[in-house]
């Protein structure tokens, strides 16, 4: 460790959660001030790019804001930037951006602002290429010795050199025996490109042998026409080293001191021009990164070498002159001047610590403390370690928040005695237990007892602050004047941080938030959010709470309502995105059974060949098997991810199927009966089936209630009910047109019952913003024929006429439960 630490002279932080490479950063006068100072460039694989123009900070002042020019979000990943004379009939610095499919040249330029909000800079686009293959690093530099001019070479990921000359693309050249790409660089002094190969070797390649080599679009045939005519691609030289190469560095110093830099994992490589080993040395770290650069003494040349150790070390050739420490490992260095000071380390690291230090002389008098000499206890120590394991296994066993937890007790009685019963508690997702089954004691007679209790809704959320403005929103209505929020919500109004009783926050543990409001002149309350399902189980024990509130109060007569408009496009929605992920698991599981098929009758292909006394070619089959196995798995992967989608999605339809009763009961003001009905309708199952899932079920269901009970008149109604198999149907247009019509006829006065009587429309007032339904004639339809099997579950006495009830009307269903209970198996 170091006596000394860099001194901080300029930092910053770069966003949250974004990545950096070595090809990152680089520092210049980008927008062509001719002040003489630099300016520093970042680029993130969050394709955000940043200037920045560092400047001391004053005590007490906040100059972040102020340092940074410049910040754009750009659509790629950024991999490397690079300054330069890129764009033709211009001698000024442009910025050079490599995304992993394009090449874009930027403008950067600066307008003096005339008020105290400072200069104003933009970027603008001069020219893109598109590349073909995906880019890996890139250098530039004068190829072929011309002047005033920089041209681009890119290597891909593939081992190809595309060349650039400004913006026309000049030619593209396969290095030979490539594997992986290696570190890029471009040697002024030779007009030569140095890199790394998967060989662990040094190759030089001259530009003028790149230029008249053989050229080819794809490996194979530059492979090919090596062979028959053209020049063939050879390296100028080469030089084994043994290991990976982190990155090289050509220095443009003077001409007496032609060296080129080569940083290894456990070396550092010095080589002249024609590839001989000036020098070498075996560090003792795992260096990040580094910088050459001009040395005052004549002949020497000194290195800036930064190590996973958070060291920055000073080398003047195999000296070390000077080693401070950082705050960070950093993964780029760079040498730049500022106006007030020249020579500034920058550095930057892999999470975004962009730094601008010197080297300071301030020792560090931090000091270790002294250690306890007392005695160890090994048993209290074995004792407390154990119970820290516990600990940890349960924690990594339930996974669940010690603020999300309720402890809940249960006492059962009972007069006889039981032998060994058991009791089984049930929650929904994502709530769960810690132990669902439970063996009692000997008690009562045998028998099955169910008992149902609502958790607190402190389980699943959390106060929080109200905001004004959200993209879905339900009024609930009252008949008394509107209370204190605070009243209602005792639990959550004491450690709310708004003091607002017309206004209260509920922030779900799944980061959503709910808000409800109060009016302060009529007896309305407005709940709000930004997500449509979210809302149901605020409103839900809203209205519990109201009834509660008031019913302590001594108030009979009070009563919650909806004025609509029913929210059916927004729960169509969550039907449409729940439908579409069913028909990627079923089309999911068509191409796993296709590739599964594929991948058998390969391996049988294949096994043959291996029995065959006489051997003969694959005819590639060994690599078929291979591309059908990485199809086999990418396709399981991906049906996995959509399962789980769909679970989430199934719980989201759920809540806003529930929001959806809720809204319709208040609507209409059904009874509880008619509530069940309604939720056993639109609510048929507790979770999705291959076999059976929720629109089949749910449109069946609807369908029965518009042919019975919901008909138009009771001369209309079925007579009897055609079951055919349940299948997933096409679309979802059908389940739509059958939901509206269901809606439509609540509110024209339809009432939901199992008997049969119970479709005497009322006169029930229209609220605001809801307009009558043209109703297609669902009872006329073409019903599919009925199956034999299905014939057993009709009564074999059907009247053979209709009969007449005693209001002289006639009823064309004999037995609407049974239909109903048919309906929704």
């Amino acid at each position: 460790m170091s006596l000394f630490k860099a001194r901080d002279w300029w930092a910053s932080v770069l966003g949250e959660g974004e990545e950096f490479d070595q090809g990152c950063l680089c520092v210049g006068d980008v927008d062509n001030s001719g002040s003489g100072y630099d300016k520093i460039v970042v680029g993130s694989f969050m394709g955000m790019l940043r200037i920045f123009s560092p400047h001391p900070a004053k005590p007490d002042e906040q100059t972040e804001a102020d340092a940074q020019l410049l910040e754009v979000q750009l659509p790629d990943p950024i991999i490397q930037v690079e300054m330069g004379e890129f764009v033709s009939c211009s001698e000024l610095l442009h910025l050079a951006v490599l995304h992993p499919r394009k090449l874009s040249v930027y403008a950067v330029s600066g307008t003096a602002g005339n008020v105290e909000h400072g200069d104003q800079y933009q970027l603008r686009l001069v020219y893109e290429h598109s590349l073909q293959r995906t880019a890996c690093n890139m250098t530039y530099g004068p190829f072929g010795g011309v002047t005033g001019h920089h041209f681009i070479c890119i290597q891909s990921m593939d081992g190809m050199l595309m060349f650039f000359e400004q913006e026309t693309y000049a030619f593209g050249r396969f290095l030979p025996g490539f594997l992986l790409p290696g570190p890029l660089s471009y040697c002024i002094r030779t007009d030569s490109f140095i890199t790394v190969s998967s060989t662990r070797q040094v190759e030089c390649y001259r530009y003028e042998t790149l230029a008249v080599a053989t050229d080819a679009d794809t490996r194979q045939d530059s492979d090919q026409q090596s062979k028959s005519s053209g020049k063939r691609l050879t390296a100028d030289w080469t030089l084994v080293l043994g290991e990976e190469a982190l990155d090289i560095c050509v220095p443009s110093t003077s001409s007496a001191m032609s060296s080129i830099f080569v940083l290894g994992e456990r070396n550092f490589f010095c080589l002249k021009d024609n590839g001989q080993i000036r020098f070498m040395k075996k560090l003792e770290f795992n260096p990040s990164c580094f910088l050459p650069y001009g040395s005052v003494s004549e002949g020497s040349t000194n290195i800036l070498m930064c190590n996973h150790n958070n060291m920055l070390l000073v080398y003047q050739d195999l000296t070390l002159k000077w080693a401070s420490q950082l705050s960070c490992v950093p993964v780029a260095v760079r040498v730049a001047n500022f106006p007030e000071l020249k020579g500034l380390v920058v550095t930057l690291s892999s999470d975004g610590h962009l730094q601008c230090s010197y080297m300071g002389t301030d020792p560090s008098f931090f000091t270790a403390p002294k250690v306890d000499a007392r005695e160890v206890n090994y048993d209290e120590v074995d004792t407390e370690m154990k119970m820290l394991q516990k600990v940890i296994r349960e924690a990594t066993k339930t996974q669940v928040c010690p603020e999300c937890v309720l402890y809940s007790q249960v006492k059962i009685k009972n007069r006889g005695a039981v032998h060994s019963p058991k009791m089984t508690v049930c929650v929904q997702p994502p709530l769960g237990v810690t132990q669902d089954q439970f063996v009692l004691d000997s008690i009562g007679i045998p028998r099955v007892s169910q008992c149902k209790f609502n958790l607190p809704l402190r389980l699943v959320c959390y106060p929080s602050s109200a905001i004004k403005n959200a993209k879905y929103k339900i009024t609930v209505d009252t008949n008394k004047p509107p209370v204190n929020l605070s009243e209602v919500f005792p639990d959550f109004s004491e450690k709310s941080e708004n003091n607002d009783s017309s206004a209260l926050g509920f922030q779900l543990i799944t980061g959503s938030r709910v808000i409800v409001l109060a009016s302060k002149t009529s007896q309305r309350y407005r709940i709000q959010s930004e997500s449509f399902e979210d809302i149901w189980l605020v409103v839900k024990e809203l209205v519990q709470r109201f009834d509660r509130h008031f019913a302590s109060l001594g108030v009979k007569d009070f009563r919650n309502s909806f004025t609509g408009p029913i929210p059916l496009p927004e729960f169509f929605e969550k039907v449409d995105h729940h439908f579409e992920l069913r028909v990627n698991a079923q089309k999911y599981q068509d191409l796993l059974s296709e590739r599964a098929v594929q991948f058998r009758a390969i391996q049988r292909r294949l096994l043959t060949r291996f029995k065959d006394k006489t051997p003969g070619p694959l005819q590639n089959l060994d690599t078929l098997m291979e591309g059908t196995y990485r199809q086999v798995i990418a396709l399981a992967d991906a049906a996995e991810d959509n399962r789980e989608r769909l679970i989430q999605a199934f719980t989201r339809l759920r809540s806003a199927t529930h929001l959806l009763i809720l809204l319709l009961s208040l609507w209409q003001g059904l009874s509880s009966e008619q509530t069940a009905i309604l939720e056993a309708t639109l609510l048929p199952l507790l979770q999705d089936t291959p076999q059976l899932g929720w629109e089949e079920s749910v449109d069946a269901a609807v369908s029965h209630l518009l042919k019975t009970c919901l008909s138009r008149s009771p001369k209309d109604q079925a007579i009897s009910l055609s079951i055919g198999p349940l299948t997933i149907p096409k679309d979802t247009s059908r389940l739509k047109k059958h939901i509206t019509l269901l809606c439509d006829r609540l509110g024209k006065g339809g009432r939901l019952s199992l008997s049969s009587e119970a479709n005497v429309p009322t006169t029930i007032m229209m609220p605001v913003g809801c307009e009558s339904i043209p109703e297609p004639i669902v009872e006329q339809e073409e019903e599919p024929p009925l199956e034999q099997d299905s014939a057993k579950y009709i009564k074999k006495k059907q009247p053979s006429k209709r009969i007449k009830s005693k209001s002289g009307k006639t009823c064309g269903c004999p037995n609407t439960s049974e239909s109903l209970a048919v309906a929704l198996i």
